[in-house]
């Protein structure tokens, strides 16, 4: 089989749509070559940017941008949107590799290979454009997986859009989004499926959440019966030492810490053992939480921090 003629950048590396090739000057024969791969119609990949015939050397929203081109009137959404934002939480079928497309309801549903169609009433500012590709926002996103998620979840991905961020860590100054901006994204689609877990799910959330696993202990302790705890709060333990325990009982001078997987590393480690010194020297009890304990909807978790809270006076009523 004679060598195909090169295809102009960016089409040798990314995936592109037959009509952007055609601009191109690439000939229809060229696009029947078995060297591209076509996942829809109108869709090529090429060489480059396939393993094991599937687009994974490129960034998802490459491989995203060409079904939002030739699907008029489309956006990424739902799970797809889910991932391109990087939500935080368990979405069930979150690993289903098709596209998912949504649409105005006066069209109709996007019906093609390897996309999910949704068609749905949208407001001009439910849509956003990042790097050219068209995306549900982060509010609408929220409320149209909550049909799949729980509770729970949905409180972990609230808790994300409304934490204020470290500027210093993400180059951001401004939370994702408000209580006020979910609220109502709420009340403009009312009788959506899923909207009575996601109203109850913005009821849980809080300010102050740094990641899923934290926003998931709060729930679980809250559950268990014990005060709601403070969340990444300055404190100054002594002159000069200020610490910001993922979860604080300050009346009590309890703080609790959740380890993740990157405490494990010999400088993280390091860390954690002045951190535990700047509590203890404070008069405070530093209680450790792991993955281990958030097991059996965390019964241990709730143990230890209970314990730590009843040593300090805590007196439940």
């Amino acid at each position: 089989m004679r060598t195909p003629q090169s295809l102009p950048a960016p089409l040798a590396v990314a995936p592109f749509t037959c009509q952007e090739a055609a601009d191109a000057g690439v000939s229809h024969r060229r696009l029947r070559h078995p060297s591209l791969h076509s996942p829809s119609r109108g869709i090529r990949i090429p060489e480059a940017a396939l393993v094991e015939g599937q687009a994974k050397d490129v960034s998802l929203p490459l491989v995203i941008r060409p079904f939002t081109v030739v699907t008029e009137f489309s956006a990424a959404s739902h799970a797809t949107a889910f991932s391109l934002w990087r939500f935080p939480g368990f979405l069930p079928g979150g690993d289903d590799p098709r596209i998912h497309l949504s649409r105005p309801d006066t069209m109709a549903i996007p019906r093609r290979t390897g996309v999910v169609g949704h068609v749905g009433q949208f407001f001009d500012d439910e849509i956003t454009s990042v790097d050219g590709l068209l995306i549900t926002t982060r509010a609408r996103t929220w409320l149209d997986v909550s049909r799949k998620m729980s509770i729970d979840e949905l409180t972990v991905v609230a808790d994300h859009l409304l934490r204020f961020p470290r500027p210093e860590l993400e180059g951001r100054t401004e939370s994702h989004g408000t209580r006020e901006q979910l609220a109502e994204m709420l009340d403009r689609h009312k009788g959506t499926p899923g909207i009575r877990k996601a109203r109850l799910a913005l009821e849980q959330a809080r300010i102050g959440s740094d990641s899923a696993p934290e926003t998931r202990l709060r729930l679980a302790l809250e559950r268990g019966g014990l005060p709601e705890p403070q969340l990444n709060a300055v404190t100054e333990l002594s002159a000069g030492v200020v610490r910001q325990p993922d979860l604080g009982y300050p009346e009590h001078r309890v703080a609790v810490e959740y380890d993740g997987a990157t405490h494990s590393e010999p400088a993280q480690i390091v860390r954690d053992i002045a951190r535990e010194e700047d509590f203890s020297r404070a008069g405070w009890q530093l209680v450790r939480i792991s993955k281990r304990h958030m097991a059996n909807d965390a019964r241990s978790a709730v143990a230890k921090v209970r314990a730590a809270l009843l040593d300090r006076g805590w007196n439940p009523k």
